[in-house]
């Protein structure tokens, strides 16, 4: 009985020792964390600009023949502000080329000048487009996905905008800033990536990133925009995807240094703009790039 005793204690001992004598993490660098709070900064006040995605008010997708604009509810691309009539004219979609004309009296801006005649509009996918409609207050684009054309429209008075209280991080965990190495593919290769609006969007893979968190070897396929492209592009999804994260993944940007390693830090993951407004097309993270960890870094889910 004494020596059960004695194991009991000893057991306990141990366990109270390994609880009290476990290393304490490491000290936050005081210049990593003025960073970061920098970049945070930053990254919420191009959320709040007047023309940030929090501004976002609509996304129309064109139809081949003529969209009628204005504030009429029927209209293809509904445009609701204060001043503005229920016919303000009509975007033609003609195999692929979106040609704007104004109704009489209707005043609309196209890059700041008066549109007084039919005008062809370029989206962001043409050599330099988008053209910027000003429209009252409302600002207006169009935007490729795929071989869609779609109207997005922005409203400094968005609800979305005025009401926004901030982001939600983790607490800033330098355990979760790591070193990455690429693998690289012989040549880039050319992949079709899901959005959540149904379409894809051409990028180029150029290998696959090796990591370690926590002792776990990880793996994450980036893309680039071409071929010389260093800037890394990164959508995942992780164990905290759906819980406490956007449940259709995260962002995170990474620069490849010419030795073909980078650093990844979660810190600085992001929830992608349709985590704010129902009005954005968004990249969805590949099966690839499914993080089996929790990624408690960077931003929440809550406070959106």
């Amino acid at each position: 009985m004494v020596n059960m005793r004695a194991s009991v204690v000893l057991t306990l001992g141990l366990s109270v020792c390994l609880g009290a004598c476990k290393p304490a993490p490491p000290p936050i660098d005081a210049d990593y964390s003025a960073e970061t709070q920098v970049w945070r900064a930053q990254r919420e006040q191009r959320l709040r600009a007047p023309d940030g995605w929090l501004s976002l008010v609509g996304l129309h997708w064109l139809e081949e023949g003529d969209n009628q604009l204005g504030s009429d509810p029927a209209a293809e691309v509904f445009l609701e502000a204060p001043g503005v009539e229920q016919h303000i004219g009509t975007i033609a979609l003609n195999q692929g080329q979106a040609t704007l004309t104004v109704a009489g009296g209707t005043e609309i801006q196209l890059n700041g000048e008066v549109v007084d005649h039919p005008k062809i509009l370029l989206s962001d996918a043409d050599e330099g487009g988008p053209d910027l409609l000003q429209i009252g207050r409302l600002s207006a684009y169009l935007i490729q996905r795929g071989d869609r054309l779609a109207v997005r429209v922005k409203d400094p008075e968005a609800p979305s905008r005025v009401g926004f209280s901030g982001i939600e991080y983790f607490p800033l965990d330098p355990g979760f800033k790591v070193e990455a190495r690429l693998e690289a593919f012989p040549q880039p290769r050319d992949v079709i990536i899901p959005t959540a609006v149904g379409t894809g969007d051409h990028m180029l893979c150029p290998g696959i990133l090796h990591f370690t968190i926590d002792g776990r070897d990880l793996e994450l396929q980036p893309w680039i925009s071409t071929p010389e492209d260093r800037s890394l592009f990164i959508v995942f999804t992780d164990s905290t995807s759906g819980r406490l994260t956007y449940g259709a993944g995260r962002f995170l940007s990474a620069e490849l240094r010419e030795d073909g390693t980078t650093t990844l830090d979660f810190n600085r993951s992001t929830t992608p703009p349709c985590g704010f407004t129902p009005f954005a097309t968004c990249p969805l993270a590949p099966p690839e790039n499914a993080l089996p960890v929790d990624i408690s870094a960077g931003e929440q889910l809550t406070g959106h």
